[in-house]
């Protein structure tokens, strides 16, 4: 809708995981060359958490699109399964053909996939998303999964993404066992006020923009930083209707009014939102030169 009006080619804030508007903070650049890393050499379990909107998925995309041809990925959203259903949704997802049967041969068809797989140099990689939803057993089984091995490597790159309850999941004493194959394993944590910035120009850039600033003033990415803790994908939100109510009203410059605006109708923790209380006491002096310099 307001595309146009700002000169973008296309939206900038979207909320899905788009690789093309990977950021790459410190963070999560780390977080994606770990994950290369360990599935190019064949390391067998990577763990990466973060809050809910941290980018974990974001990493994730963007690492399916930069690894090599021959590798086959699964990707697990559904996991609210048993043991069986989960082994069977793997097989599914990798096209392997099972007849139904037990979970053992459920297993020794995958075993044997996966053996082909690495006769033919195909690295075999298998990404489960919003794994703090397992249950112990089905986590279990994932553990003895990665005992499909040689000599010499895994036969099976297992990636976990999670919230931060998988982490505390993984601290429980009876998962001892699964720890100790985690080759590893990462937090993303928020974007601090410097990348919000950096984050939110390049996002801008992507979509066609050819300036930040003449677009979103300094005050108002003080607010939207305070108001979002720099999680990306609040920052999106914020972002996208901050434009749309520029747009409403004719205004090409984003200001911390109109943020103000934004965050009294979302209601973030019910918390009031006014450029006196929504303000970081250093974004009040930002807001006051930004009413001054009008």
């Amino acid at each position: 809708m307001y595309e146009k009006f700002y000169g973008f080619t296309e939206k900038p804030f979207n909320t899905s995981p788009d690789p093309r508007f990977f950021f790459s903070s410190p963070r999560h650049a780390e977080a994606l060359n770990g994950l290369r890393y360990c599935i190019e050499e064949r390391k067998g379990f990577v763990v990466i958490c973060g809050d809910i909107g941290a980018g974990k998925t974001t990493v994730c995309r963007t690492l399916m699109r930069q690894l090599a041809k021959e590798t086959k990925i699964a990707l697990i959203t559904n996991t609210h399964l048993s043991p069986r259903e989960l082994i069977a949704e793997i097989l599914e997802e990798y096209g392997i053909e099972s007849k139904g049967g037990t979970k053992q041969k459920l297993l020794s068809a995958f075993n044997q996939y996966l053996i082909q797989q690495l006769q033919a140099d195909v690295n075999v990689v298998l990404i489960i998303d919003e794994a703090q939803n397992l249950s112990f057993t089905a986590m279990e089984e994932i553990r003895m999964l990665s005992n499909l091995e040689t000599e010499r490597e895994k036969l099976l790159q297992i990636i976990l993404l999670g919230q931060p309850q998988l982490k505390t999941k993984l601290e429980a004493p009876k998962m001892e066992q699964f720890r100790q194959r985690i080759a590893f394993s990462y937090f993303i944590d928020p974007l601090n006020r410097k990348e919000t910035g950096e984050y939110i120009a390049h996002r801008l850039k992507v979509a066609g923009a050819e300036d930040l600033l003449t677009i979103f003033t300094e005050a108002a990415i003080d607010l939207i930083y305070h108001n979002t803790g720099g999680t990306p994908r609040l920052i999106n939100l914020f972002c996208d209707s901050a434009l749309l109510t520029g747009y409403v009203e004719g205004s090409i410059l984003v200001t911390s009014r109109i943020i103000a605006g934004v965050a009294r109708e979302r209601s973030l923790d019910h918390r009031h939102y006014d450029i006196e209380a929504a303000t970081a006491p250093e974004a009040a002096t930002a807001v006051q030169q930004e009413i001054v310099h009008g």
